[in-house]
């Protein structure tokens, strides 16, 4: 069970919870597994980010998303903090957090502001927020498991 626990990284503040977080190209993964590119050239980063349950997506600063060569694919209006504002969607990563993965397309974060791990890529993972504990813990309604429900 204590693999299913994912602490928070060293710096995070009280009521804050920030995990790290390993991100790939999905399109490079998927020309690498065809053999078009050696397996060392999938782009891909490590970044902490922020566990936020108020945003929908993965979303990175403009800079790793370019670093990560990932493609645009169209703005969306979205809600922030600082209100409404037209971001870029860009195609999907593949995004690793405590030895569980998925893929997802990826928002763009301005510049400057912390990467956020949104509710879409945390329910595909199973995991949800201990915020009392400030860490990530496996679902409990599935007894900590990573499992996928479709009903």
């Amino acid at each position: 069970m204590a693999a299913d626990i994912l602490e928070p990284t060293r710096g995070a503040k009280v009521g804050r919870v920030v995990v790290r977080v390993n991100v790939e190209n999905y399109a490079d993964i998927e020309r690498a597994e065809a053999g078009e590119i050696p397996a060392e050239k999938v782009r891909r980063v490590a970044v902490d980010a922020l566990i936020d349950s108020g945003a929908a997506y993965f979303c990175l600063p403009k800079s790793l998303i370019d670093r990560l060569g990932l493609r645009f694919r169209k703005k969306k209006e979205t809600k922030t903090v600082a209100g409404a504002m037209d971001l870029g969607i860009y195609a999907a990563a593949r995004i690793e957090v405590q030895g569980r993965d998925c893929v997802t397309e990826v928002m763009e974060l301005p510049e400057g502001r912390q990467c956020l791990l949104g509710q879409v890529p945390l329910e595909l993972m199973d995991w949800w927020i201990d915020a009392n504990n400030q860490r990530l813990v496996g679902n409990p309604e599935h007894g900590g498991e990573w499992m996928a429900e479709a009903f």
